[in-house]
């Protein structure tokens, strides 16, 4: 237990570190309160302290070991100083664990399944279902989420606190790297710098405070973004997205195990282009059972057959809820709903 003099000394320091602006922030360690423990070792001459910074950053971390060195070597005479910089979470961050928000992830083994376009019209049956629903379109290297919702490429805008507002169609939230691209050309980043924009769109977008689902549309395979998912939202949930053609069910079956080495729980799996409707009669165009195999070799459920299908409405991706493949998505978004 600290004695009075100890504690008189802890008062003296916090009171004299206080005013040091945290270059993440753009606020005093007072205002983010982000002085988060002052200990004092009196044998030692030293001072440990923990500061809680918005970004773990070399550029933050030498900039406020310089100031607080100044204060507690110069000013303060201590021999010794040890910092433990931990990142705090914004409270407008999606990774504040005050928000309520389910996460759902969507992968799949292989590209051409249709999985954008399941995260596409899942997100929109949600939000005819009256929840409140966004996307981040994590598939860096081909997002297609803007173009699916018929979307203008433009840079988004930021608001008063210098968060980025993310873009609203047909009632959702919705923030993709294809935003921040010029001229349509290739993403050419390597695992860090994705990892860096996938941390602006969880912390420093200004999603609505009352979102409810998250639809994250992942890349296609195993690769650097998984991984940071998991990171981010331990807790999201995956849906795997596979066709009934067994070179897909194959890589789909690889993309479950992952998620499960990863620890996230499986939701289930949904068969896109499972079948096409005609004239009453069903088509295996692409042949079937892959669903099932997926379900059965991850030990989870085919909670839904998505068939082929052009939109009534005449667009080419999204389908209204009194069409049949929008009614399909209406039962695959009440399963999820119930399931969360």
């Amino acid at each position: 237990m600290a004695s009075g003099d100890n504690m008189d000394n802890i008062a003296k320091i916090k009171q004299s570190i206080e005013h040091i602006v945290d270059p993440s922030f753009g606020k005093s360690l007072k205002e983010t309160d982000g002085i988060k423990h002052i200990a004092i070792d009196d044998e030692k001459n030293a001072v440990t302290l923990v500061i809680g910074v918005k970004k773990v950053d070399d550029q933050t971390k030498q900039q406020l070991t310089r100031s607080l060195a100044k204060i507690i070597k110069i000013d303060l005479g201590y021999r010794g100083m040890k910092i433990d910089f931990q990142r705090v979470i914004d409270e407008e961050s999606l990774l504040n664990k005050g928000r309520d928000i389910k996460y759902i992830g969507v992968a799949s083994g292989k590209g051409g399944v249709g999985k954008s376009t399941v995260a596409a019209n899942l997100a929109l049956a949600l939000t005819r279902l009256g929840k409140r629903a966004g996307i981040i379109d994590a598939d860096v290297y081909g997002s297609s989420i803007p173009t699916i919702f018929d979307m203008e490429i433009v840079l988004p805008k930021a608001n008063a606190d210098e968060k980025i507002i993310p873009f609203t169609h047909e009632g959702i939230e919705i923030i993709s790297t294809e935003f921040f691209l010029k001229d349509n050309k290739p993403l050419m980043w390597r695992g860090p710098m994705l990892g860096k924009m996938l941390n602006h769109f969880f912390e420093d977008i200004a999603w609505h405070q009352e979102l409810e689902y998250m639809i994250v549309d992942l890349p296609p395979g195993t690769g650097d973004v998984a991984m940071d998912i998991q990171k981010l939202i331990p807790q999201s949930k995956m849906l795997i997205i596979t066709t009934p053609h067994p070179s897909a069910s194959h890589v789909a079956i690889k993309a479950g195990y992952a998620a499960k080495e990863l620890n996230h729980g499986l939701l289930g799996v949904v068969e896109n282009m499972s079948y096409f409707r005609h004239n009453g009669d069903t088509i295996q165009i692409f042949g079937e059972g892959g669903g099932a195999e997926v379900a059965k070799r991850l030990e989870t459920d085919l909670i839904a057959q998505i068939p082929i299908g052009q939109p009534e409405s005449g667009h080419h991706s999204l389908f209204g809820m009194e069409e049949p493949i929008g009614v399909d998505y209406l039962g695959l978004a009440n399963k999820l709903i119930k399931s969360l």
